[in-house]
């Protein structure tokens, strides 16, 4: 069951954070993403190193095609350190995933296991009766399935 384990307390946001109080949790915990939620700890979002990086990555791509070769352009208005100080002003809801993959506290691991391995995600949060109670990575299942076979 998720709830065997499961990290609790979980680092969270909170959906009046901005982005950089985000990223400030991301860097000073070493972890890849966290749920975002509102002030009854019910999950609200859920905001991944990768939704800053798309943002702050370049975005307009031009193609040359000359007919012999094709070559690939990145085009930006606004130079990288002006995006990246820009978006740590931003509402983390602006950037954070609504359509949230969570898991009940009781759920099985095996279907953490497959929800985990066919969404591609690293890691999903873990609700008892409407509140944030957890959170589960895929190390956590590979450490809790394959540990015995250690000893």
């Amino acid at each position: 069951m998720a709830f065997t384990i499961m990290t609790h307390p979980v680092y969270k946001a909170k959906e009046s954070d901005s982005v950089g109080d985000a990223i400030d949790k991301l860097i000073k915990y070493g972890i890849s993403g966290m749920p975002v939620v509102n002030d009854h700890n019910e999950i609200v979002g859920f905001i991944r190193d990768g939704d800053i990086l798309k943002i702050v990555g370049k975005h307009n791509l031009n193609v040359i095609d000359t007919g012999f070769f094709s070559t690939h352009i990145f085009e930006e208005l606004e130079p990288f350190g002006f995006r990246c100080d820009s978006l740590r002003q931003e509402n983390i809801m602006e950037i954070s995933k609504r359509n949230i993959i969570k898991v009940q506290w009781d759920t099985d691991i095996e279907e953490i296991s497959t929800i985990l391995g066919r969404k591609r995600i690293k890691e999903v949060p873990v609700e008892r009766n409407g509140v944030l109670v957890g959170i589960i990575s895929r190390s956590d299942l590979i450490r809790h399935i394959y540990s015995e076979k250690l000893a």
